[in-house]
């Protein structure tokens, strides 16, 4: 298969790990509305992807010789193990989100940082659950409603969104059928206002008009305060939200929300742990020749003269193995060394090109002489 890099973007081909980047393989993309867009990644092999519904995945991208990072709740759910997916919304001046929206298409690949966040099913215990989102915070509670009616029989679940206009709702005619198949999974809509544009469709009436209130809740969940609140969505909204909830004297501690200010954090933290893992990664896995006589043997970057003169069984001393003895001296006759320790060598040593085998390590292949 073909495989097409983004233009302007420097990718990563290091294998995946649990805290290194990996590069996935864009197979699918499609509008959810005018402004908003999802994603669909699968790895270059079958493979299931493990993660907690709510979390979010880092994109690690170089952008005109920049790099950028911008964390992204999935929008998949982990009961669909094989393909992760995201749903990213144009926005004035976003970077990342503006060049994917306008260069990512199926075939092309993204480095990415796996899967994280506090903010998820699996971590916060709930019996009864209360989603509240607006805008793009929609993402996460539609990966936890997907898992939660995937993998539970009439999980109860309160889902209000709020949004500008019914055509700025993302997933809508898919929440639509969830509510439709699962009696136990209530969902209703707040919509800013309604134009000559938007025209509601349901038979069963699930919007209310304006921004949510403390009437709104007390309407729409009569039995809120029975329930674990997820909350995610601009940060106007939540400490709207918030200041509602403690207005309702709801019990605070039952209310979890996502953090983006933290999660930039996180990201960013994850991002520098990574490349300083890759680096090392790409260190560990150097080798160069180290010849003496007859014998040949490939070292990496970490191991020393003295383990390939060992592993090749050749007679020499090595007492002290911290470069302290000089026991251990030998000659390299061609190539490039780095030592830690010159103890007991003279500076005539040093012109001849005799090095300590115990505190010594290959920069390119090397000939070595033992007498």
């Amino acid at each position: 298969m073909n495989i097409n890099n983004l233009p302007g973007v420097t990718l990563s081909s290091t294998p995946a790990r649990q805290e290194s980047f990996s590069q996935l393989e864009c197979v699918e993309r499609w509008n959810e509305t005018a402004d908003v867009v999802s994603f669909r990644f699968q790895a270059g092999e079958p493979m299931k992807f493990d993660y907690k519904p709510g979390q979010f995945m880092t994109f690690v991208l170089e952008i005109n010789g920049e790099q950028a990072c911008r964390s992204y709740t999935l929008s998949s759910t982990p009961s669909r193990p094989y393909s992760l997916m995201v749903t990213i919304k144009r926005v004035e001046g976003g970077l990342v989100s503006n060049y994917l929206i306008d260069h990512l298409q199926p075939g092309q690949t993204v480095r990415v940082l796996p899967p994280t966040g506090q903010f998820n099913l699996c971590d916060i215990p709930a019996q009864k659950y209360l989603f509240l989102s607006a805008g793009c915070g929609i993402t996460p509670m539609y990966s936890m409603s997907r898992y939660l009616t995937d993998t539970q029989i009439n999980a109860d679940i309160a889902f209000v969104h709020s949004a500008r206009t019914e055509a700025d709702i993302i997933f809508k005619k898919t929440l639509e059928v969830m509510a439709a198949r699962h009696a136990s999974f209530k969902l209703r809509y707040l919509v800013e206002g309604v134009t000559t544009d938007t025209v509601w469709h349901t038979e069963e009436a699930l919007h209310e008009i304006g921004r949510l209130s403390a009437q709104h809740l007390r309407s729409l969940v009569p039995d809120f305060s029975e329930r674990t609140v997820f909350l995610c969505g601009p940060e106007p909204y939540m400490q709207a939200v918030k200041t509602i909830l403690a207005e309702l004297n709801f019990d605070m501690t039952q209310l979890y929300h996502e953090s983006f200010a933290t999660a930039v954090k996180e990201a960013q933290s994850r991002v520098k742990q990574a490349e300083m893992l890759s680096a090392e990664q790409v260190n560990s896995s150097l080798s160069f020749m180290l010849s003496i006589g007859d014998n040949k043997r490939a070292l990496t970057a970490e191991q020393t003269l003295l383990d390939g003169i060992e592993a090749e069984g050749l007679p020499i001393i090595a007492a002290c193995r911290s470069g302290v003895c000089g026991a251990c001296k030998c000659k390299v006759l061609q190539g490039e060394t780095e030592s830690t320790s010159n103890m007991t060598l003279t500076p005539t040593d040093l012109e001849a090109g005799y090095v300590l085998a115990c505190s010594t390590r290959l920069k390119s292949d090397v000939t070595l002489s033992l007498t």
